[in-house]
């Protein structure tokens, strides 16, 4: 039996608080969940699990909720600030470390930059994990995780890879989180696929080598030599021009024809939700793991909260 990589009451504010052997232990325990979902129905009995959504959500919260409740943990929260006590005036800060008093593990998902960073500092005297549910336009750590698991079993590696990512590489706070992880691992390459009002940021730019990008405002002309093509939808909550964002909204879509040039074992990736970005035809492509991606995601959480809550030997 291998070792156990211990992470209990560690906080995942961004993807990079774990090395990649810690990250692998996360993706291995995923793998047995997945493999053997019945064996692990109790292993959070017990435990409980706070929601704190400051922002709307679907998929991300659901998965938490859904992941906690497979493992046999209770859930408290809120999907609405105006139903906490923000809505009196209470701090951020204030608000996390009174639900730190009564849950296990919080998962917070807030519109404003920095925030779960700020809220796991503030945490520091407290025995309550902080995993970042998505933080504005910087980071979304889990789904990085989920992209991670999904990669990891569909190409059987995270090295050596050409990666595509399209649309809003601006304020995709998954594109951001997904660069900073991929960058970590062996020879991938990365094509930036955006008009020009939603090129990546030089703050995540930098962080890579001239010889380890390329950017386009063509997918056509790269579809051909992408490993994996990562749709992004154009984020409307993001914008303050609403003439700006309908221009922008459709400057991509993938479609049937575009993948007629693409490698028949490409994948399609998308973080969800999606709008016009890929067409509904491309649903039944074998390709497409979309929604696969989505699923990997509730078990990669699962897998998580064990890791975070020291349940791996429960």
């Amino acid at each position: 039996m291998s070792e156990i990589i211990n992470l209990k009451g560690r906080n995942l504010v961004e993807p990079n608080d774990f090395t990649l052997q810690e990250l692998d232990s996360i993706f291995d325990l995923a793998d047995k969940i997945l493999a053997d979902p019945a064996s692990y129905q109790e292993v959070g009995k017990g435990k409980l699990l706070a929601t704190l959504f400051y922002e709307p959500s679907t998929r991300t919260r659901f998965s938490f909720e859904a992941a906690m409740l497979r493992l046999g943990g209770q859930l408290i929260g809120f999907d609405n600030p105006d139903f906490s006590s923000v809505s009196k005036g209470e701090s951020l800060v204030d608000t996390i470390r009174t639900v730190a008093c009564y849950a296990d593990l919080g998962v917070i998902r807030h519109p404003r930059e920095g925030t779960a960073k700020l809220v796991s500092k503030g945490l520091s005297n407290f025995e309550m994990p902080i995993i970042n549910a998505g933080d504005g336009g910087h980071e979304h750590p889990t789904q990085t995780l989920t992209d991670l698991m999904t990669i990891r079993h569909e190409k059987g590696t995270c090295n050596n890879l050409t990666i595509g990512l399209c649309g809003d590489l601006l304020f995709g706070r998954t594109v951001h989180s997904l660069i900073k992880a991929l960058k970590r691992y062996e020879g991938n390459k990365f094509v930036l696929i955006s008009p020009k009002e939603l090129k990546l940021p030089d703050s995540v730019k930098d962080l890579l080598d001239d010889d380890d990008y390329i950017e386009t405002d063509n997918l056509d002309d790269v579809i051909d030599d992408l490993d994996i093509l990562y749709m992004t939808r154009v984020q409307r909550e993001r914008f303050v021009n609403e003439e700006e964002y309908l221009r922008l909204k459709d400057y991509f879509v993938l479609d049937n024809k575009k993948l007629q040039n693409a490698r028949d074992d490409m994948l399609i990736l998308h973080p969800l939700p999606r709008n016009e970005e890929i067409a509904e035809e491309v649903d039944v492509d074998p390709r497409a793991k979309y929604f696969t991606q989505a699923r990997y995601g509730m078990f990669v959480r699962m897998a998580l909260i064990m890791k975070l809550l020291g349940l791996e030997n429960a």
